[in-house]
C-alpha cells in the first residue's frame, strides 16, 4: 500500500481544493505494485505501444502482438527484435511506432538501458530516454512513475491527469496545483488517474467565472 505519510501529504496539499481533497478521500491510499517489467526496455516497449490510444485500443493491440509472438514461438520482446515490419504492422503498430521500437532494441544493445539508469536523477535519465527514436517527455514520465517508482514526477503531457486534476480543481495551471504536492506528484498523477477510472467528477459550478481551460499537450508517435 502507498506510504501513508504520502497520503497524508496529498490530502494536507488537497486543502485547498475542497473537491479535489474529498476525491483523494474517496479513492483512499493507492496500492503500488513492484514493476512489472524486468528491464526498462520492456517497459518502453509497452509505452511506446501505447502512445496516442486509448486504454482499450491499447490492450487490442497488445493482444494481436502477443498472439503473434505465440504464434512465432517468441515473446512480444522476440518480435520487435527480429523487426519485421509487416508482421508488426499487421498487429496495428504504426510505422513509427516500429522504428521507434527497433530505435529501443538497438539503445539497448548500445548499453544505454544498463541498471544505472535506477541511480540517476528523472531529469538525467529522460535525457537519455529522449535521446531514442520515438521516445518523448510523456513515456519518460511514464517509465518514470510505473518502472523506477520516482515519487516526484508530474506528467504535464498526460491529457488524463492534466485533465483531471483541471476539473477539480478550475485551474488551467496544473503545474503549479501539482507543485503543492512536491515531493508526491508522481502519487497524485496515479490518484487522479484512479478517480478518472473510477469516480464521476462534478463540473465546474455554471457560474465560476475562470477563462476556459487551454487543450492539454499531447503525446506524439514520433516524441512520446
Amino acid at each position: 500500500m502507498l506510504d501513508p505519510t504520502a497520503y497524508a501529504h496529498l490530502l494536507d496539499a488537497a486543502r485547498a481544493h475542497p473537491r479535489l481533497e474529498a476525491a483523494i478521500r474517496q479513492a483512499g491510499p493507492l496500492r503500488i505494485d513492484p514493476p512489472p517489467h524486468a528491464c526498462v526496455a520492456d517497459r518502453l516497449f509497452v509505452e511506446v505501444v501505447n502512445q496516442q490510444l486509448s486504454t482499450r485500443a491499447a490492450a487490442a493491440i497488445w493482444s494481436r502482438v502477443e498472439a503473434a509472438a505465440t504464434a512465432a514461438g517468441s515473446s512480444p520482446r522476440g518480435l520487435f527484435e527480429a523487426g519485421d515490419p509487416a508482421l508488426l504492422r499487421g498487429c496495428g503498430i504504426s510505422g513509427n511506432k516500429v522504428r521507434a521500437l527497433q530505435a529501443i532494441v538497438a539503445a539497448e544493445a548500445a548499453g544505454l538501458l544498463g541498471p544505472e539508469l535506477a541511480g540517476l536523477q528523472h531529469t538525467e535519465r529522460a535525457a537519455i530516454l529522449c535521446g531514442i527514436r520515438g521516445v518523448g517527455p510523456w513515456t519518460a514520465d511514464m517509465v518514470g512513475i510505473f518502472h523506477f517508482h520516482d515519487p516526484d514526477i508530474w506528467p504535464e503531457g498526460d491529457v488524463a491527469a492534466v485533465g483531471c486534476l483541471r476539473r477539480l480543481t478550475d485551474s488551467t495551471d496544473t503545474r503549479a496545483v501539482a507543485a503543492a504536492f512536491a515531493p508526491y506528484r508522481s502519487i497524485l498523477a496515479r490518484t487522479l488517474w484512479r478517480i478518472k477510472d473510477t469516480t464521476p467528477v462534478e463540473p465546474a459550478s455554471p457560474t465560476a467565472s475562470l477563462p476556459a481551460p487551454a487543450p492539454a499537450p499531447r503525446a506524439s508517435t514520433k516524441s512520446g
